[in-house]
């Protein structure tokens, strides 16, 4: 008799302890989940992804803004300018001052973008507005012919459209990410080109659904494995 009501007491306590633990693992689930903040504000909410969210108070006015289709950039003149494929985009128009810095000079239409008259363009926006040293990756441009026929190739762009793993699936990011984290900043507003304009600014949190891959692709056709030499 003892003996049974000693296993029927331990059968008991397990059920208290499955019936607390699943309690306690319950509301825990129901706590929404949370970043910690750096008390410093000086330091990066999401150190990871910090960049992603700097032009993220723009999302909103960004979604409701409507497009001015008569000065639309393309994917073709945003490529036009670079030497190849990942290259920084050279100046298009004159520099006065050589000695300028960004904040005195290329940041004033480039930080935030807007429309030039002079131009009749929008300018685009820097990702990375902190590096102020603009020139030591951007020179104007000189000529717009080739002077000197070479072998160079620019390399094969990426096309727009192709890079979803499946259909209707978000697609990959094919570019690096280093010095471009801040997606806005080529993706939405009137300077982005309409091919990569995105549809929905106010998802701030763009790799949360775009993963990256900066592996260039291209169709090998069908494979068709050698039976005689196995390869």
């Amino acid at each position: 008799m003892r003996k049974r009501f000693g296993i029927i007491s331990f059968f008991v306590l397990l059920f208290i302890a499955f019936i607390a633990v699943w309690n306690y693992s319950y509301y825990q689930g129901q706590e929404g989940a949370y970043i910690p903040i750096e008390k410093n504000y000086l330091a990066p909410m999401i150190v990871s992804e910090s960049d992603v969210f700097k032009r993220s108070e723009y999302a909103l006015d960004y979604a409701d803004m409507s497009i001015d289709e008569n000065h639309e950039r393309s994917i073709k003149s945003y490529y036009s300018n670079r030497a190849y494929y990942g290259a920084p985009p050279s100046i298009p128009h004159n520099v006065k001052d050589e000695r300028n810095m960004g904040g005195n000079s290329c940041l004033k239409c480039h930080e935030n973008g807007g429309f030039v008259e002079k131009l009749k363009a929008y300018a685009p926006i820097t990702p990375h507005p902190e590096m102020v040293n603009c020139r030591q990756c951007h020179v104007p441009q000189q000529t717009q012919i080739v002077f000197k026929k070479t072998n160079f190739i620019k390399g094969s762009l990426p096309l727009v459209g192709t890079h979803n793993a499946l259909a209707g699936s978000p697609p990959v990011i094919p570019h690096s990410l280093q010095m471009r984290e801040n997606c806005l900043a080529c993706h939405a507003g009137p300077s982005a080109p309409k091919e990569i304009r995105v549809t929905h600014p106010e998802r701030i949190n763009c790799r949360q659904c775009h993963v990256s891959n900066d592996k260039m692709m291209e169709d090998i056709g069908i494979f068709i494995r050698n039976i005689k030499t196995n390869e």
